[in-house]
C-alpha cells in the first residue's frame, strides 16, 4: 500500500473524465498508443504505454478517467498532456472508465 494522503492533498490531483475521439499505435514504440480526447471544449493528446493491453479501435468512443493536471511529458518525441487511469496487476491491465455514457470533462471526488 502507498502512503496514506490527506483530503487536502487528494484535492491536487484534477481527475476527469475524457472521452476517446482518436487513438492511434506511436510510430516505432512497441506499447505506446497516441490518444486524443475530448474534456468538455477541450482536446488534449494522452501518450500512453498500454498497446499490449488495447488495440487503438478497442478505446474509441470510451469515456476514461484521467489525471488532468499532470505535469507535461516527453515520450517519443509526443508531449502528453496528462495520464490514463489504469488497474493493473502483471499481465492484465484495465483502463479506468465510466459505468454510465457521461458527459467528457467531469470533475472526479
Amino acid at each position: 500500500m502507498a502512503e496514506e494522503i490527506t483530503v487536502n492533498e487528494f484535492r491536487k490531483i484534477d481527475l476527469r473524465t475524457a472521452k476517446v475521439i482518436h487513438c492511434e499505435r506511436v510510430e516505432k514504440s512497441r506499447n505506446l498508443l497516441k490518444i486524443v480526447v475530448k474534456m468538455g471544449s477541450e482536446e488534449r493528446r494522452i501518450v500512453s504505454g498500454i498497446s499490449y493491453f488495447y488495440q487503438p479501435e478497442e478505446l474509441i468512443g470510451k469515456t476514461l478517467i484521467v489525471v488532468a493536471n499532470l505535469k507535461k511529458a516527453r515520450l517519443m518525441g509526443l508531449e502528453s498532456q496528462g495520464m490514463v487511469l489504469t488497474a493493473e496487476d502483471g499481465d492484465f491491465l484495465s483502463v479506468a472508465t465510466t459505468d454510465r455514457d457521461s458527459p467528457s470533462g467531469l470533475r472526479l471526488f
